[in-house]
């Protein structure tokens, strides 16, 4: 058995992590030593024993062997947090495809220093006699700023440093004469920077069903006899996922275990905190990229204090560094924000299970429209899956009208609302109700579709729409398979064949010209650019100060109006036809979330679905609420493309200065495959083609996708080109690896 290395990096940084160096691992500690492990390394000239984090294991030196220095010693004592994380970092590197340098810099917690915060407070030591004894004395000898002081101090036996100082107009040194006096002490107490506005009021638990009682009862029970896993709830809008959610958490802040709760976006940070909060108190928190550098840091020392028992925050907020946390929850786990678009690109369901696996905690993900991966996990027995069919806020479902925009053009009528979402709007201001008005904008990809019959121009090798390019050229963004425009609709022979444009500015303007007296707010990404936006939209229609409200998706996710009984979706195409063969799921999971924000109080709700395509089944199964019949045919399509979940799939995107050497390296990387699987029946690879956006900041961006069933196939396959690119000299950061990717390239 030959000699085994380790790279130990001696200081931990975010903003700049020193290399690591690399040592011989002592046969005494084979076994001992690995990712996330402290250490006891010799450093430098004098062999000055310093600790250090083992960041990696290696077969061979790439030094010579008469500088290296053996590994001194393991800590077995040591649990910090920063090893764990080390150690998940070394995972998503090897998982994912990345340095592990820049896998360090997502997990670590920022390392630069704040000030921290301090409140100042002056204390009186005298009796009010002696005080006012000494007031006497001060008035004689004129010591005015002394009198002022003792004073103020005569009815109050505490004031606020910064008070007396800036009210009283006294200098410092008029305060530190009446300290050594023995007068007044002044106290220092530090305190941390608190994103969350203080909450006076608190909520109890309220009472479960008995649905809602047995998912808490299960989770908790197996905690306790030692068994861990991954619990899927399927809970259709309005089931009462939350306070599930808020049931387990209570059960593990009793075992002095903590939470962390990932949710999706931004904007539903405050009404989730809020719920969290008032039921927590002020051992619960916020993360998330719209606080300050001094936010995130206080917040940081609070959960490694022991300070914090629940952080709250997008993906990011996994990396919190908690001790001993007992359940990570994921909450809409099906969306898309969960992996990340950066270097490693990690999903933040996969690495939470990596983490609960280190850490012995649980973790429970939660949605009313599951990701297929979840759902086909579930179905495969790795998840634990449990079903919510009963909604709890009140109100049963809404009614979900489906219009055919094709037979709108037929009679004429060219607006953006179709005549029955005009109808119940102009009802709902009459009865002073609430509408919501959505539109995926982000759906928009340059799909070519026909007006007159719904037809959508795809591609015949991939099933997935194909994009318009200058000079009318169709291309298919995974194969690279092109055509011509046609002239008219191969289908209907219709001259309405045409790309979809419209975005949340246009609505607005459309409903102020059709619905004059109707108030109206708008939320999307232009909008909501300020630190505190989201909570002064959300908060004024929640308030009722407005009467529709129109938005891009960040509307439709898991906010709760009891007042909103319309919601308009203006147009389900745009989801429907990216290309991507994720369109279907995407479509199907936003009509159905979108549907879910009508009728959630006493009063029923309507949903009218607009689209050109009614008899898709995306769209069938989004309108009757019907999951489990859109998962049976939506997998079907998966399993017959080896699509995942049925498969997996990885994306290398390369990036150039030059064209041609972009071609040449995705076609090299292809042919090195081939060759290296030539037996291997059960590897697809579609490409190299042009990336959909072909072309970046003068860079151009090529793309090749691999197929398998194994997921262990394609980190070879990500091995392999990961070396043949450090042989060949290639960029490491121009060559980009995506897991199992949810948006195309």
């Amino acid at each position: 058995m030959g000699e085994k290395y380790a790279d130990v990096i001696v200081d931990i940084s975010h903003d700049k992590v020193d290399r690591p160096f690399r040592y011989r691992i002592p046969a005494e500690l084979t076994g001992k030593v690995e990712a996330g492990v402290k250490v006891h390394v010799p450093f430098g000239k004098g062999n000055k024993e310093l600790t250090g984090y083992v960041v990696g294991l290696f077969d061979s030196a790439d030094y010579p062997e008469d500088k290296i220095k053996d590994i001194c010693g393991v800590d077995d004592k040591d649990t910090t947090v920063e090893g764990t994380l080390i150690n998940i970092a070394y995972w998503m590197k090897s998982h994912y495809g990345s340095t592990m340098i820049t896998a360090l810099k997502t997990v670590l917690p920022v390392k630069q220093k704040f000030k921290q915060l301090e409140k100042k407070k002056v204390v009186r030591l005298y009796d009010r006699d002696e005080i006012e004894k000494l007031i006497l004395d001060y008035e004689k000898k004129r010591r005015n700023a002394g009198v002022r002081v003792l004073k103020a101090l005569l009815d109050e036996e505490m004031l606020p440093y910064a008070l007396i100082r800036e009210k009283l107009n006294v200098s410092q040194s008029t305060l530190a004469a009446l300290e050594k006096q023995n007068v007044i002490k002044i106290e220092t107490e530090k305190y941390y920077r608190n994103p969350v506005k203080p909450i006076s009021q608190r909520d109890t638990a309220k009472p479960l069903s008995d649905g809602q009682r047995r998912i808490v009862e299960d989770v908790i029970n197996d905690y306790k006899n030692g068994k861990t896993g991954t619990y899927l709830i399927h809970g259709i809008t309005g089931s009462g996922k939350t306070e599930v959610y808020l049931g387990i958490i209570e059960e593990m802040i009793k075992m002095g275990k903590q939470a962390i709760v990932l949710i999706p976006e931004i904007a539903l940070t405050y009404q989730t905190l809020l719920r969290f909060y008032k039921r927590f108190g002020d051992r619960v928190s916020v993360m998330n990229s719209r606080l300050s550098g001094g936010e995130k840091y206080d917040q940081m020392e609070r959960a490694k204090n022991g300070e914090l028992d629940v952080i709250i925050g997008p993906r990011s907020a996994l990396f919190t560094p908690f001790k001993d946390p007992g359940i990570i929850i994921i909450d809409e786990e099906h969306e898309s924000s969960y992996k990340s678009e950066n270097m490693p690109k990690y999903h933040a369901r996969e690495t939470a299970i990596q983490l609960a696996e280190i850490k012995g905690a649980s973790v429970v993900l939660g949605s009313a429209t599951p990701s297929l991966e979840a759902y086909y996990r579930a179905d495969m027995g790795q998840y634990r899956l449990y079903k919510l069919n009963e909604r709890l806020t009140g109100g049963s479902l809404p009614k979900v009208y489906t219009v055919d925009l094709r037979e709108e053009l037929k009679a004429g009528n060219r607006s953006i609302f179709s005549r029955k979402l005009k109808e119940l709007i102009e009802m709902r201001l009459f009865s002073k109700e609430q509408i919501m008005l959505f539109i995926n904008r982000r759906g928009y990809a340059g799909f070519i579709s026909c007006r007159a019959c719904g037809h959508v121009m795809k591609c015949p090798h991939c099933d997935v729409s194909l994009s318009e390019h200058r000079g009318g050229k169709l291309v298919c963004h995974y194969c690279g398979y092109e055509e011509m425009k046609p002239p008219g609709c191969p289908v209907c022979g219709s001259k309405y064949l045409m790309g979809f444009r419209a975005g949340t500015e246009q609505i607005e303007e459309a409903v102020h010209k059709e619905f004059p007296t109707a108030v109206t707010l708008r939320m999307d990404a232009d909008s909501t650019k300020s630190k505190e936006s989201y909570e002064k939209i959300l908060s004024a229609f929640a308030d009722g100060k407005a009467d529709i409200l129109v938005g891009t998706q960040m509307i439709v996710k898991g906010h709760d109006f009891p007042n909103v009984t319309l919601v308009g979706i203006l147009a389900a195409d745009l989801s429907l036809n990216q290309n991507d063969y994720r369109a279907g799921e995407r479509t199907f999971q936003l009509l159905t979330q979108a549907a879910g924000r009508a009728g959630r109080g006493d009063k029923a709700g309507e949903v009218v679905i607009q689209t050109y395509q009614p008899e898709h089944y995306s769209i069938v199964h989004a309108a009757n609420q019907d999951y489990e019949g859109f998962y049976a045919e939506e997998i079907l399509y998966r399993e017959l493309l080896m699509y995942p979940p049925a498969a997996h799939m990885l994306a290398v995107l390369v990036i150039s200065a030059k064209e041609d050497e972009g071609e040449y390296i995705t076609r090299r990387f292809s042919e090195l495959i081939k060759q290296r699987f030539s037996d291997n029946k059960e590897l697809y690879i579609i490409g190299p083609a042009q990336a959909s956006l072909s072309k970046l900041n003068d860079m151009y961006r090529h793309v090749i996708y691999f197929k398998h069933k194994d997921y262990e196939k394609l980190v070879m396959i990500k091995d392999m080109l990961e070396a043949y690119s450090k042989e060949e000299n290639l960029k490491y950061q121009n060559i980009l690896y995506d897991f199992d990717p949810v948006n195309i390239y």
